[in-house]
């Protein structure tokens, strides 16, 4: 069976030990709305945006290798599954490659059965491909303002 959980990955001239500090730094790359620590394995954090809100735990936290949240609680408010993240998962997989450093991320749960995945695959892509990616590269994301 085909793998249906959305996947992205990106490339950076970085060492894991700085993209794992910045993916941890969820203000600067995803939202400036987010309460509670993203660092600390068993801490729970909530997420909020516009349709958005979500508190999640921080089940696996391996310094430089391995960041998975879950999603404990949700409810957006323009889909008909108002919950569809409960029990998902946002995984984040840090290698490295040549001289490189490669982040594999995988929202494990959202598939394309569902109403939120069209939107929210977008979403990751931007948040994971353009917003995580420049603030590595130059310290600066493009998260969503409070």
């Amino acid at each position: 069976m085909k793998d249906q959980n959305f996947r992205g990955s990106i490339l950076v001239d970085e060492t894991p030990e700085k993209v794992f500090s910045a993916i941890n730094n969820i203000w600067a790359w995803w939202s400036e709305d987010v309460n509670g620590s993203t660092d600390k394995l068993g801490q729970e954090f909530v997420y909020r945006d516009k349709h958005l809100w979500c508190k999640m735990k921080i089940t696996e936290l391996i310094p430089d290798k391995k960041i998975v949240w879950h999603v404990l609680e949700s409810e957006m408010d323009n889909f008909e599954r108002e919950k569809e993240w409960n029990d998902t998962k946002l995984i984040f997989e840090i290698m490295t490659r040549d001289d490189k450093t490669q982040i594999h991320f995988t929202h494990f749960g959202l598939v394309p059965d569902l109403g939120c995945y069209s939107v929210c695959s977008k979403a990751w892509s931007f948040y994971i491909k353009s917003s995580l990616q420049k603030l590595i590269a130059t310290g600066r994301g493009e998260p969503i303002k409070k």
